[in-house]
């Protein structure tokens, strides 16, 4: 049934256009128009993102954040496997969905571990890309407090998420 919902929507929109005389083509052309200003716009923001993202990876420098930081959360009840996916998230959502299926097939779906690195997932959002997004197109450039804010509100969700599996 699922199958059929977007070929259903894409077919009632083009009848609901020709039933109010739009031109599906002009309008849809229009669209890419005005989208094209946009793509302009992010383009840079988006790929200072990915190349940040990846030299945080490949210069070791996340590795070491990581064997820093896994004795800090074992200390407060976060289990060291779930630290690749705390520090990756905010940066990678593709990235933490590789971490996130490395947890699960060596810990198991049902583990405590594997149950906190799901919440921990979908608790929580890739910071640094939406705030590229979004930044891009607004006039406040103050990206500092924003980021802070977010990314404490991200590490209260892992303790938050840790804590609830615990219980269950």
């Amino acid at each position: 049934m699922f199958t059929y919902i977007l070929p259903i929507l894409i077919l009632a929109l083009i009848v609901f256009c020709i039933f109010k005389k739009i031109s599906v083509y002009n309008t849809f052309t229009q669209g890419v128009k005005k989208a094209l200003p946009l793509i302009y716009s992010l383009f840079p923001y988006l790929c200072s993102i990915f190349i940040m993202t990846e030299l945080f990876s490949a210069s070791g420098l996340s590795d070491k954040i990581i064997k820093l930081l896994s004795p800090v959360f074992n200390k407060i009840g976060i289990d060291g496997k779930l630290t690749p996916l705390i520090i990756l998230k905010p940066f990678s959502g593709s990235g933490s969905l590789v971490i996130l299926s490395d947890i699960l097939s060596s810990c198991g779906v049902d583990s405590y571990v594997g149950r906190t690195a799901c919440c921990i997932y979908g608790s929580s959002e890739t910071i640094f890309y939406v705030s590229a997004v979004y930044f891009a197109r607004c006039k406040n450039k103050k990206l500092f407090t924003p980021i802070l804010i977010c990314l404490f509100s991200t590490f209260c969700s892992c303790i938050v998420a840790c804590l609830l599996c615990k219980i269950i």
